[in-house]
C-alpha cells in the first residue's frame, strides 16, 4: 500500500505504510507550481488525479510504478493536464464505469469531464441531460479558455534542453 499526500508547493509525495518517502512528484506545467488541494485515484489505482488551488486537474499513470516501486524502469507518467475551474478545486473523484471525472470548486460549481482526454461534458444543474457518448466535441465552460494538454515524454525532454540561438541584445542605434 502507498499513501499519497498533496502539498502547498505543488508536490505529491508517495509514502510507504512505514512512513518512508517512496517518490516525490512535481507536475509538469508551463505555469509555476501551485498548491494542490484534492487527490483521488480510480478504483483499480491505475491513475492518480490531483486538483489545484487555481482550478487545474492533472492525471498521472501510476499502475506500473505500484506493481514494483523499487524498479527504476517503472515510472509514474503525467499524461494529461487541464483547467477545470477558474477557482480552487475542493474535491474530485473518478467514476470508473462511465470513465468520467467529477470536479467541485470553491465557487460551488460541479463539473463532469471525460477522464481520458479532459473534455468537458457538462455541469450539475444544467437543463439538458449529460451525453456521455459524444466525446468528440471539444467545448469549454464559459470561465475556462485553455484546452486540455496531453503531456508527452518528448515535450519534457525538449523543455529541459531548450536553448536560445538568438539571445536578445541591446542595440543603442535603434
Amino acid at each position: 500500500p502507498i499513501l499519497a499526500s498533496a502539498h502547498e508547493n505543488g508536490c505529491i509525495c508517495l509514502w510507504s505504510i512505514q512512513g518512508n518517502l517512496v517518490k516525490e512528484l512535481l507536475p509538469f506545467s508551463k505555469y509555476p507550481s501551485v498548491p494542490l488541494t484534492a487527490l483521488c485515484t480510480d478504483i483499480s489505482t491505475k491513475m492518480l488525479l490531483a486538483g489545484s488551488k487555481e482550478g487545474h486537474i492533472m492525471r498521472w499513470s501510476i499502475a506500473s510504478f505500484l506493481e514494483d516501486p523499487q524498479n527504476s524502469k517503472n515510472q509514474i507518467k503525467e499524461e494529461l493536464w487541464w483547467r477545470a475551474h477558474s477557482n480552487e478545486v475542493v474535491d474530485l473523484f473518478h467514476e470508473e464505469e462511465k470513465n468520467v471525472v467529477v470536479t467541485a470548486s470553491i465557487d460551488g460549481s460541479v463539473r463532469l469531464w471525460h477522464a481520458m482526454n479532459g473534455y468537458y461534458l457538462g455541469y450539475f444543474g444544467q437543463p439538458r441531460k449529460f451525453d456521455l457518448s459524444d466525446i468528440s466535441r471539444l467545448i469549454l465552460p464559459c470561465d475556462v479558455n485553455n484546452f486540455p494538454t496531453i503531456i508527452k515524454e518528448e515535450s519534457k525532454r525538449m523543455e529541459k534542453k531548450k536553448k536560445f540561438e538568438y539571445p536578445l541584445m541591446l542595440d543603442r542605434n535603434k
